[in-house]
């Protein structure tokens, strides 16, 4: 996603964005990481960098810790050739796959629907876009961790956004079926690694929601 131009490939720290705290740096980067891995497999690289990742320190947050260092124990023992063929016999298909990690899809039953076009028209009010050449669709679960990620760092010629606007975009777009979606990442029978990867962005994603669920925020989405 993007400020004009912004894709889920750029680097997590865009030198025109501005210096945030610790916290909302490690979401920036749990966010820009669960792009990255729901979008496309992991390639040997980040592999690499995930089986060398530090064990975190989550406040407390036991489960998030747990899946975080369960993730970065499968990414020593899978290569980017097993990622990529388990990667594409869940996500990818010549006509329907057997999973469609789209806000449409579980919010409405099908791809496409009237979930999307609400998010668009979020989308436009915050002066965000789908870059150019990208296939997936606003709405699909890792795309919507990469708008999170800029609404939190901001990016080119975007600042970055509080944390009313971060919830307001949380609870409309992702909360109400993100649960529904990963757990079904988790149960699928071609899932090894990303049964993992679902377990650490359920986590994750918990704690926002549970952060957020206590904020009072009352600024629109465009502020």
């Amino acid at each position: 996603m993007s400020a004009e131009q912004h894709s889920a490939s750029s680097t997590l720290h865009d030198k025109d964005a501005a210096e945030l705290s610790d916290e909302d740096q490690a979401r920036a980067d749990f966010y820009g990481l669960f792009a990255r891995l729901l979008l496309a497999p992991p390639d040997a690289a980040l592999l690499a960098a995930l089986a060398a990742a530090e064990p975190i320190a989550a406040a407390g947050e036991f489960a998030l810790e747990d899946a975080w260092l369960k993730l970065t124990q499968a990414a020593t023992a899978v290569d980017a050739a097993a990622a990529a063929g388990e990667f594409a016999a869940m996500f990818v298909s010549t006509g329907t796959p057997p999973l469609n990690p789209y806000g449409s899809f579980y919010l409405a039953g099908h791809l496409f629907d009237a979930p999307l076009a609400d998010l668009r028209h979020d989308l436009a009010r915050l002066g965000l876009a789908r870059a150019r050449g990208v296939g997936e669709s606003e709405d699909h679960l890792g795309a919507l961790c990469e708008t999170m990620r800029v609404l939190i760092q901001g990016g080119p010629g975007m600042p970055a956004r509080g944390l009313a606007v971060q919830k307001s975009f949380f609870e409309t777009h992702i909360r109400p079926w993100y649960a529904a979606c990963v757990a079904d990442v988790a149960a699928s029978p071609d899932a090894n690694f990303y049964r993992v990867v679902a377990g650490v962005v359920d986590a994750f994603l918990s704690i926002e929601a549970q952060a957020f669920a206590v904020l009072d925020a009352t600024d629109p989405i465009a502020a």
